[in-house]
């Protein structure tokens, strides 16, 4: 990838999985989009904030790259990273962030987007002192207007779980589901990570209770948040895969951790296969 296009985190998606279920799609994050390409990954789900950030010519350039590849962006992570588009707290930028929502939405689109992934704890943490209550308030705001401006572009802005180490609000499937619940916008959902998921030693059963608003997913081993190789790693991973088959899922699980397409990629996509066959 040149230029721009070179600075842009990707995670993309592969057919591994064909043959075990045909609706889910494997994917991985990796800058470099040549080797996912080459590896047969199927979509890219890069930063959404990168994207929002480029020069019209760095996303021209972008864009010409992912349109001249065999995949498309079906779903973008990192939202919100500017510093200055604070969702919580006082004098929150309203209109700030509607252009920012508006113009980063539309450029996902445009690449194919159909997720776009909220964690960005920067932008949502409480600042001490602040009122709780008050901040709940503030996200359902805000993911409400993100929330028409999604439908507007086709797209559903999915709340991430964040362990309690990187964000102090949101931690849990179970709170997001609440939030998403408190929405009630069909343009707003939630996804479950694997590695916040056991970090903050969560029930799996999160995935039942949330089979209808779960639309994405990322995935690493718990230990070290490494690319997944082999089922025995962790003694969770048998409990999850049988209750995202048990449920229907029907969407991407992006691997999101350390390792790498050379290395790791081809046990990974192999692990994959088997969790879900």
């Amino acid at each position: 990838m040149a230029g721009a296009a070179a600075s842009v985190a990707v995670c993309a998606v592969s057919s591994v999985a064909k043959t075990a279920s045909p609706k889910i799609k494997i994917g991985v994050c990796s800058k470099d989009l040549q080797g996912a390409v080459k590896a047969g990954f199927q979509y890219l789900e890069p930063a959404a904030a990168d994207i929002a950030a480029m020069t019209e010519e760095q996303y021209k350039e972008f864009s010409a790259a992912v349109m001249a590849s065999p995949i498309r962006c079906e779903a973008f992570n990192s939202f919100i990273r500017r510093p200055d588009l604070k969702v919580v707290g006082e004098n929150v930028p309203k209109q700030a962030l509607q252009e920012y929502v508006e113009q980063c939405l539309g450029r996902c689109r445009a690449l194919g987007a159909d997720v776009v992934v909220w964690g960005s704890a920067g932008s949502r943490n409480v600042p001490e002192g602040f009122s709780r209550d008050r901040a709940n308030e503030q996200i359902a705001e805000f993911l409400h207007s993100a929330g028409e401006i999604a439908k507007k572009h086709k797209i559903v802005v999915s709340i991430e779980p964040l362990r309690h180490q990187e964000s102090n609000i949101l931690n849990t499937g179970g709170e997001a589901l609440e939030m998403v619940r408190r929405v009630k916008h069909p343009n707003v959902g939630m996804i479950i990570d694997y590695y916040h998921l056991r970090q903050e030693n969560e029930d799996p059963q999160i995935l039942e209770k949330g089979r209808r608003e779960i639309v994405h997913m990322h995935f690493a081993n718990p230990d070290g948040r490494k690319w997944p190789h082999d089922l025995n790693e962790d003694a969770v991973y048998k409990s999850f895969f049988d209750l995202v088959k048990k449920t229907g899922y029907a969407g991407g699980i992006s691997i999101e951790g350390r390792g790498t397409i050379e290395a790791d990629a081809s046990a990974s996509l192999a692990f994959f296969k088997q969790a879900l066959s």
